[in-house]
């Protein structure tokens, strides 16, 4: 039996995006707008691992197998996991909550990986739901204060999720590391900071070489292939005994 109220429920996902115009792609998403394959019928046999994020995670101005959701897939079992990509662009930690409670009863998630995006971002539920980022007027009023807790109380609500389906939850970061006591969480980078790669070991030459040219998505916005091919070794090295 499913639960609904207002803007929440917990077997109706949001509707996505197929495409961003800023970026002049098209993006090979469901029907409903995600980043991945249909959910019904849902396949079976696997452990379903549902990905939540922000533009970053979506994968804005790439093709699909750069983004880091496809990277970090191709180095875990595929006999054992299914990747669900259901990061959105523009999301806030709000929107992260909502659509993973909308998953509970679709794709019964038992890995939730949250690359959460910077805490200014909230969404506001007036006659639709509107995705609120850093420059929105309507944010005037909020504080650093406000911002980290309206992002612990997310973080709350997803730990409190996984706990309720016995799943595990790891956190990461698109742009700034916000401090998680408790939690699961790679934080010694980001998707945004991870590239170049700079080494402190002078032998090692490779990591050693000056870059003064960014890597970026198509849309000359987004962070390049480089960032998320380096942002999955960093994941995979770092969870990798629990992505299984």
């Amino acid at each position: 039996m499913s639960m609904k109220y207002g803007f929440y429920s917990d077997q109706l996902l949001p509707e996505g995006v197929s495409q961003n115009p800023k970026s002049g792609m098209n993006y090979n998403t469901n029907s409903h707008g995600y980043r991945c394959p249909e959910w019904k019928p849902l396949p079976v046999g696997k452990k379903n691992v549902v990905i939540l994020g922000c533009s970053h995670t979506f994968g804005v101005g790439l093709n699909q197998g750069e983004v880091w959701v496809d990277k970090l897939y191709d180095k875990v079992n595929k006999k054992r996991l299914r990747f669900w990509n259901l990061a959105q662009p523009g999301a806030s930690a709000d929107k992260i909550v909502r659509i993973l409670y909308g998953c509970e009863k679709i794709l019964f998630p038992k890995i939730i990986i949250v690359c959460w995006p910077v805490w200014s971002r909230r969404e506001r539920l007036e006659q639709y739901a509107e995705s609120l980022t850093s420059s929105d007027s309507k944010l005037k009023q909020e504080n650093q204060y406000t911002d980290r807790n309206n992002f612990l109380k997310n973080v709350f609500f997803v730990e409190k999720f996984a706990e309720k389906n016995n799943a595990r939850v790891l956190h990461c970061f698109s742009q700034d590391v916000y401090e998680l006591p408790k939690a699961d969480v790679y934080n010694e980078n980001t998707l945004q900071k991870c590239w170049p790669v700079w080494s402190k070991q002078k032998s090692n030459h490779k990591d050693r070489i000056r870059i003064n040219t960014a890597n970026l998505a198509r849309d000359n916005l987004h962070y390049g292939e480089k960032h998320h091919e380096r942002f999955a070794e960093l994941l995979y090295k770092h969870f990798k005994t629990k992505l299984k």
